[in-house]
């Protein structure tokens, strides 16, 4: 990202006949939203005037409390290349979202994910470390539209598997479409493949601070659908759409510097390379696996993925190597020191992600976590008693159990905030209870005619 100031910006939008500008937020459930404006506009943007209902937003605020202002952050500045530029370009702001005060006063939203986050990361800089540095690797799912009505279906795109070329990867033009699109506005695309699965792919791009790193999942997303659909695909980053193959995870990659820019988590002279720091970060990670589900995991479906069989891990353990532990330590040592979370899915809000994470492993650096030994064996092999001998507990199996998790896990509350508490334990349990009343055709299937 850079540091634009607000002349530059619109000496920008002057001279790339910038016709028109998004301003974008994110809901609770991680949803990017948008207000438009033409770019007549853009000096009320820039002075921060552009207000918004926030009660027809997610997790936002009552209808008594409606009016909410957005602020740009002049750093995500982008044009938007993948958009129609007939009359003229589009570009965009992400922005924070501010209500107003007894006094009449604009302050940070507390229920805003982003600034959620940037609270989060002044308790890491409390500590003496600069960076909270992450990477993702996203996965999704691309399947053909209905040539009829438009309409997304579940057929595969192909049935390619794990870094397939064309013609077996049929998705191959879209996806590079995709990269193209993305080191337009700036991103450092580091790999594209097809995954393991039919119509599954992924797409690595590098890691930043953890703010950054989440505003580019959300115009990563963006872009992945708009171009996907000019190829006549639907892109979806559902965690598992289809039984009986693998879903898509976004596998987290944690590390933190201090101010010289050193790896915290490196240490050359230890086991693996990896600092005490890192250990303890690791054992917070682990000790809040289950508190922090609901956002990492955060809908049905979700534990529809996190099941044995199919890669995802859902065995609360680590491992320098072993790849059915949650959290794995690659092989890169130095500046590339980190710690991949493999339980994390897209479905989840980045922001609120990217937090219950940075307060789970700050937790374990201040001591307050149990040590947790590495484990070595292929878990997926062992039955639930072995599990059980070495104290390996489990992942929650469905959205009803993370609540409950959630719910009593103090640490994960308090780093999202009372607000988004609140607002997504309700939420949730309506999700729940709308899918545990639902009759599904595997009921109909399986018993309507044996009963």
């Amino acid at each position: 990202m850079i540091n634009y100031t607000k002349e530059e910006i619109k000496k920008i939008c002057k001279e790339e006949n910038i016709k028109y500008i998004r301003l974008q937020f994110t809901d609770m459930l991680g949803t990017l939203k948008n207000v438009e404006i033409p770019v007549s506009g853009l000096d009320d943007a820039l002075a921060n005037n552009i207000m918004f209902d926030g009660s027809s937003i997610e997790g936002f605020v009552r209808t008594v409390e409606a009016d909410m202002y957005l602020v740009p952050d002049l750093s995500t500045f982008i044009i938007s290349s993948w958009e129609d530029t007939t009359y003229g370009k589009v570009a965009q702001f992400i922005c924070d979202v501010y209500s107003v005060d007894e006094n009449g006063n604009k302050t940070p939203f507390e229920g805003d994910p982003r600034t959620i986050l940037k609270r989060n990361l002044e308790e890491l800089h409390k500590l003496g470390y600069t960076n909270f540095n992450l990477g993702v690797e996203p996965e999704f799912f691309l399947f053909k539209l209905n040539k009829n009505n438009g309409e997304p279906t579940l057929d595969y795109n192909d049935n390619g598997g794990y870094f397939d070329a064309a013609p077996i990867d049929a998705a191959e033009d879209c996806r590079r479409d995709i990269v193209l699109e993305l080191q337009k506005i700036g991103f450092t695309v580091e790999a594209a493949h097809h995954e393991v699965s039919p119509g599954q792919h992924e797409i690595d791009f590098k890691f930043d601070n953890a703010l950054e790193t989440c505003d580019k999942v959300q115009i990563f997303k963006l872009v992945v659908k708009n171009i996907a659909k000019r190829h006549g695909l639907h892109a979806t980053f559902m965690p598992k759409p289809i039984k009986g193959i693998n879903g898509s995870g976004m596998h987290c990659n944690c590390s933190l510097t201090d101010k010289t820019g050193n790896n915290i988590f490196y240490d050359p002279n230890s086991k693996y390379g990896l600092s005490d720091v890192c250990l303890r970060w690791i054992d917070g990670i682990l000790a809040h696996a289950k508190g922090f589900c609901l956002i990492t995991n955060p809908i049905v479906n979700s534990y529809k993925r996190v099941v044995p069989g199919y890669e995802a891990p859902c065995y609360i353990s680590w491992s320098a190597a072993n790849r059915s532990t949650m959290i794995r330590i690659p092989a890169t040592r130095g500046k590339g020191t980190r710690t991949e979370v493999r339980s994390v899915d897209c479905a989840a809000n980045p922001y609120l992600a990217a937090s219950v994470l940075l307060a789970s492993g700050i937790d374990g650096i201040k001591g307050n976590c149990p040590v947790v030994p590495e484990m070595h064996a292929n878990l997926f092999e062992m039955d639930n008693d072995e599990r059980k001998s070495k104290g390996i507990t489990s992942l929650p199996e469905n959205l009803k159990e993370a609540i409950i998790a959630f719910k009593k896990d103090d640490i994960i509350k308090d780093a999202i905030g009372a607000h988004i508490t609140n607002k997504l334990v309700k939420a949730k349990n309506l999700e729940w209870d709308e899918f545990r009343t639902t009759v599904t055709m595997w009921e109909v299937n399986k018993y309507l005619t044996k009963y």
